[in-house]
């Protein structure tokens, strides 16, 4: 098989049809090909076992207070508000996301370039990376909706056309993350697994989904075994901590309630060597902001 016929082929299909399935996962976690780098080899056994893994205190106190400075001054900004790349909560009408943030806000373009990030997505992957994805997740106090349980791979296979679950993500939490206000729940080991959804994908479907994802998600049957077989487990920690989880995890969050706020940065770093294709499952690309074709690699 060619290098050519593995990036078209649908080794992962998904809404086909009414029916869903558990698949076995065919492509590493941890990829060779980049030995140097900041995880130490017990992380990356980590990420490789579970899907993901934490580094407390990515950020120091004052990079903290820098970058939540800027998420303020992001959502004070009218003009950033207006902007199509600003996802609101339904219901409150409160910004809920801010996408493409790396193109829009120099201190965060910094940070994806930053041997702390750069070098362990590097690592992860095993080759050069870029980004497909880059937002900033705000969940306010009382009134913060969570996400409801998928793999993010499961909507770029089928909506944006990744060949293979050849990313990685991280999360950096700008906000203490506690037990109790929305933070990001997934299921060890369960990354191994790939859950093709059924239904199809609708026309424009991110323009909900991003809201509220309805199509792509797993039907409670399949987050039953999963769950009972892999468990669950938080993302907890100080503000600056990091959470770097692999593309196919299964993972979720809850409402926050509490009057504690939950923010984070969020970036999607891809292998160059798993470019986007035409969409598997849709009729067409997903806009740039949301999901990037400019595999140009991040350099320092």
């Amino acid at each position: 098989m060619t290098v050519a016929d593995v990036r078209t082929q649908d080794r992962y299909p998904t809404r086909k049809g009414t029916e869903s399935a558990l698949l076995d996962r065919v492509d590493p976690v941890v990829w060779p090909g980049v030995s140097a780098g900041p995880a130490s080899e017990d992380e990356l056994a980590r990420h490789d076992a579970n899907g993901f893994h934490i580094v407390p205190g990515l950020l120091k106190p004052a990079e903290v207070q820098e970058y939540w400075q800027e998420l303020e001054r992001l959502s004070d900004d009218p003009q950033v508000r207006a902007d199509e790349r600003t996802v609101v909560e339904k219901e409150s009408d409160e910004v809920r996301s801010l996408f493409e943030v790396h193109r829009t806000s120099e201190m965060v373009a910094e940070l994806v370039r930053d041997e702390r990030l750069l070098d362990r997505a590097r690592q992860i992957l095993g080759s050069d990376v870029y980004v497909h994805q880059s937002r900033i997740n705000y969940m306010p106090g009382f009134r913060g909706n969570g996400f409801y349980w998928h793999s993010d791979f499961e909507t770029w296979h089928a909506e944006d056309g990744l060949p293979a679950p050849r990313a990685v993500s991280v999360s950096i939490a700008l906000t203490d993350n506690f037990p109790f206000n929305g933070g990001l729940m997934l299921m060890p080991g369960a990354h191994k697994t790939y859950v093709s959804c059924a239904g199809r994908t609708p026309e424009d479907n991110y323009k909900s989904s991003l809201k509220e994802q309805k199509v792509g998600v797993p039907a409670e049957d399949d987050i039953r075994k999963l769950a009972y077989e892999h468990g669950i487990e938080q993302f907890t920690g100080p503000a600056g901590s990091a959470l770097w989880f692999d593309s196919n995890s299964m993972h979720g969050s809850g409402n926050n309630i509490t009057p504690f706020p939950r923010s984070n940065i969020f970036i999607v770093f891809n292998s160059v060597d798993n470019a986007p294709v035409e969409p598997f499952s849709a009729d067409k690309r997903r806009p740039e902001f949301i999901a990037a074709r400019d595999t140009t690699p991040v350099r320092r």
